[in-house]
């Protein structure tokens, strides 16, 4: 094990990656020389050169577009888009190209791409910085979407991405970069997709919950245990594909659900795990399942504003109390 930043860890998953095949290269604003808007692919450009580090103009369209033909003829780019919010730009590159040409072709046609894409809210980015689009990419057929909450996660993740043979948005969470861990240093670290983790054992409750909502879960989980109330805690690392028995199983031992994602709620990942144990698990539940996410409204850019509409630890000690 090694004590890495998440930032450090998705570093060190590219690189890996690059050095086992070369044909795995990096492209997006600023990633080169600059090493990237949040310091993510720091040095790779010294030690892979521009060739396989390589900024683009700003333009996401063009990114994602020569992404896709890039993975189609033998590459495996992981091109990174700057924020969550411009990813309304590339979506027909992504919708109906890179998300379809593999079904379109009859499985002749496989488009191994990463899109990387730092969101969530947090740093006072205002509302055209701080989305979190997730709910986009999984409703969407053909493309995998995973969201590490932890350094470890991060770097394995990442590998299993670029190793896929199908097109992988990877959410990264902003706030989460400079969060440090250990991580497995050995080159061949992976972790699954379609595994969900339990963080946490508990009896009384299930949360489940997204990117930087697992820390806050955790913090939650141990101030409430102090109380006697016994939570578990979901990590699903990757929402599509999505664990569902991990969680079915979960909510049968506790009989309660409380989903926790940073997103807002209608139309949210929350939404759809709410529907997944309501269909699936209805006859588990003691009572009704609750979702804690961001209001329907844009990210406030004041500080003051911005910590009032997102959920964190105190939210969530607050809406487990009102289930048990």
């Amino acid at each position: 094990m090694k004590m890495l930043s998440y930032a450090e860890a998705l570093r060190v998953a590219m690189a890996e990656e690059m050095e086992r095949d070369k044909s795995v290269f990096v492209m997006g604003e600023d990633v080169g020389v600059f090493g990237g808007c949040f310091g993510v692919t720091g040095d790779l450009v010294e030690r892979f050169g521009e060739d396989r580090v390589r900024d683009t103009p700003i333009t996401e369209t063009a990114i994602v577009g020569s992404a896709v033909g890039a993975a189609m003829t033998g590459s495996r780019p992981v091109a990174e888009i700057m924020f969550a919010g411009f990813m309304g730009v590339p979506m027909d590159e992504i919708f109906n190209q890179a998300a379809k040409m593999c079904y379109m072709t009859g499985g002749q046609a496989h488009v191994p791409l990463v899109i990387r894409v730092p969101d969530g809210a947090g740093i006072g980015a205002a509302a055209q910085h701080s989305e979190r689009t997730e709910a986009w990419f999984t409703h969407i057929p053909g493309l995998k979407v995973a969201y590490p909450s932890n350094p470890a996660d991060a770097k394995g993740l990442l590998k299993t991405a670029i190793r896929d043979e199908d097109p992988v948005i990877f959410f990264e969470h902003k706030v989460l970069y400079n969060q440090t861990g250990e991580v497995p240093e050995e080159d061949d670290f992976l972790v699954p997709f379609g595994k969900a983790k339990i963080k946490r054992e508990g009896s009384d409750l299930t949360i489940v919950a997204t990117g930087i909502l697992v820390g806050y879960a955790l913090e939650a989980a141990e101030k409430l245990a102090e109380e006697g109330i016994d939570i578990e805690v979901i990590d699903p690392r990757t929402l599509v594909p999505f664990d569902q028995e991990a969680v079915l199983k979960s909510v049968e031992k506790t009989g309660k659900l409380l989903i926790a994602t940073e997103e807002t709620k209608r139309g949210s990942v929350a939404s759809e795990i709410a529907a997944v144990v309501a269909e699936e698990g209805l006859f588990y539940l003691e009572q009704p399942i609750k979702r804690l996410c961001a209001p329907d409204a844009p990210v406030p850019f004041s500080s003051v504003l911005e910590k009032a509409y997102l959920p964190d630890t105190a939210k969530i000690i607050a809406a487990v109390k009102e289930m048990v």
